[in-house]
């Protein structure tokens, strides 16, 4: 495998090897481009994964501490782990469902389309889905989604049976097992889904798509990817005209080190990245690398999200099959006669006991708690996804007293719900609840949201400076040579799962920053 020099600086330096970092690395690499990815976390290979939630979470979860504010629900349950984000090769790609949808062309124009929504930071994307199509067609075909090119869809388990005959019953029309990321015949080497219900813990099988397994071992291949574990990125660093020139980083020793860069690319999710760019601050930029227009950190979306779980009088076996073994997609229009802008999508979802234990509300205590449980067995699940509005008071910010060991300020992440968000939840969970009740269920038990899977903004696009981060290809608008490459990039979080519009993006990137290198632009 590769290994560069320290002081060669004509590398494309990675920071984060998720679905942004990990596919970047790889598109760059096999067109001749030499990349260092470094990774914060260790690398770990399927046999390790643990097919148990808490030794699982132990193992791949971001535990370095956060700290949180404002009125909702996850800064009251969990105000130090906001984010349930892996710290491993492969970044959230080993945590994920594997639902891999594309945004609707209106979600993409959410400032035209939803107007001046009060309390609301809405904007526009440069960019439109006929522009991205061709990216979202190259990274399904990638990732052999599911329902795409040919490509049948899994088989639905009985968790997905309940959900569906529900639907069914209330009237709703778009109602399958998904487009997804995980083989459902063998694929690119890999093989087929073995069903065995644990994809939150890492694929064990590779059916699943993970860089990890996919995109980071072809570009290792190439001779061109130079993947660094446990590498954590502390600073990056420019020179007095305002290039960046490469980042420092610590070994898990402590040491620091320095890799020189031609090209910085940032991909360590919507709150690691802004951490980064405003502990990266200098005299050119004090407020924080990339600053000028104050947007780092602004804007962070997590989408609206909440469960509805229902108890039957016969066994259901929710865990059996894959996580996410299917989808409504009816709500995921925008229809404001509901009484809110933008819509939502229910997903099947299961949780093991240690985790639905720690969920449930309230928790681990108390007879409505204890009979729940007693009911597990029984138990259906669903998952509500629905767009949330961005706000520039939602926000990563760097704490200013709690530090991690290597003596950087952690994040604290803001977040308030927006009336839009409060109304979209009550719909879904109206919704949700009656499809479980038109086939029989016995009890209804909603819960509120879980720490942030899905972390999107906080360096969004926009086509003016002064509204945003960086422009239609990633490139920060303050400093040529400095990309963003993750969900942080997003202008609005959509109804939808976010991974494959990001990895259609990195691929998209990959062409732009390989183009400009070729022509010298940076």
């Amino acid at each position: 495998m590769a290994q560069f020099d320290l002081n060669d600086d004509s590398l494309v330096v990675i920071i984060g090897s998720g679905a942004g970092g990990g596919t970047l690395g790889n598109e760059l690499a096999q067109k001749g481009v030499k990349v260092v990815i470094l990774e914060a976390g260790d690398r770990y290979e399927s046999a390790d994964f643990v097919n148990d939630e808490w030794a699982s979470f132990a193992q791949l979860a971001w535990k370095d501490m956060r700290t949180t504010s404002g009125t909702w629900r996850v800064g009251k349950d969990f105000p130090n782990l906001p984010a349930w984000i892996v710290k491993a090769v492969g970044g959230s790609t080993v945590h994920w469902a594997g639902a891999s949808l594309r945004f609707e062309e209106y979600e993409f124009k959410i400032r035209s389309t939803y107007g001046a929504l009060p309390g609301a930071n809405l904007l526009d994307w440069p960019i439109s889905l006929a522009e991205l199509a061709p990216y979202y067609a190259k990274a399904e075909d990638k990732m052999g989604v599911t329902r795409t090119n040919g490509i049948p869809g899994l088989p639905g388990n009985n968790n997905f049976r309940v959900m569906a005959a529900g639907a069914k019953k209330v009237g709703y029309k778009e109602v399958h097992t998904g487009r997804m990321a995980i083989n459902s015949q063998p694929r690119d080497g890999r093989g087929s889904c073995q069903q065995i219900g644990f994809c939150f813990q890492g694929c064990k099988s590779g059916a699943k798509w993970s860089t990890l397994y996919t995109e980071i071992p072809k570009g290792e291949d190439t001779g061109n990817l130079e993947v660094r574990p446990n590498s954590h990125v502390v600073k990056i660093e420019q020179d007095a005209a305002g290039k960046v020139t490469g980042v420092v980083y610590a070994s898990p020793d402590g040491a620091m080190h320095r890799q020189k860069a031609r090209v910085v690319a940032v991909a360590g999710n919507s709150i690691e990245s802004p951490r980064l760019l405003l502990n990266s601050a200098s005299n050119l930029f004090p407020d924080g690398l990339a600053n000028s227009s104050g947007q780092v950190g602004r804007n962070y979306m997590r989408h609206m999200t909440g469960n509805v779980y229902g108890i039957f009088e016969k066994p259901v076996h929710m865990y059996r099959g894959t996580t996410m073994a299917g989808i409504i997609r009816d709500e995921s229009r925008n229809d404001p006669k509901r009484g809110f802008v933008g819509g939502y999508e229910m997903e099947t979802i299961s949780l093991g006991i240690p985790f639905m234990a720690a969920f449930m509300d309230p928790g681990a205590w108390g007879r409505s708690f204890t009979s729940a449980m007693d009911g597990y067995s029984n138990m259906a699940g669903m998952w509500l996804i629905g767009e949330d509005m961005p706000r520039e008071t939602n926000r990563v910010t760097l704490d200013p007293a709690a530090k991690d060991k290597l003596g950087m300020p952690v994040a604290s992440v803001h977040y308030d719900d927006h009336p839009n968000d409060i109304a979209m939840r009550a719909h879904a969970v109206q919704q949700g609840s009656a499809i479980y009740s038109a086939v029989g269920a016995t009890r209804l038990i909603p819960t509120p949201p879980y720490p942030s899977t899905h972390n999107m903004g906080t360096n969004r696009m926009s086509e003016k400076p002064r509204d945003g981060v960086i422009n239609k290809f990633g490139q920060t608008h303050d400093i040529k040579n400095l990309f963003v490459s993750d969900g942080s990039q997003f202008t609005s979080g959509a109804a939808c799962n976010p991974t494959l519009t990001i990895v259609s993006l990195a691929i998209r990137q990959a062409d732009n920053i390989a183009r400009m290198m070729e022509q010298r632009e940076i």
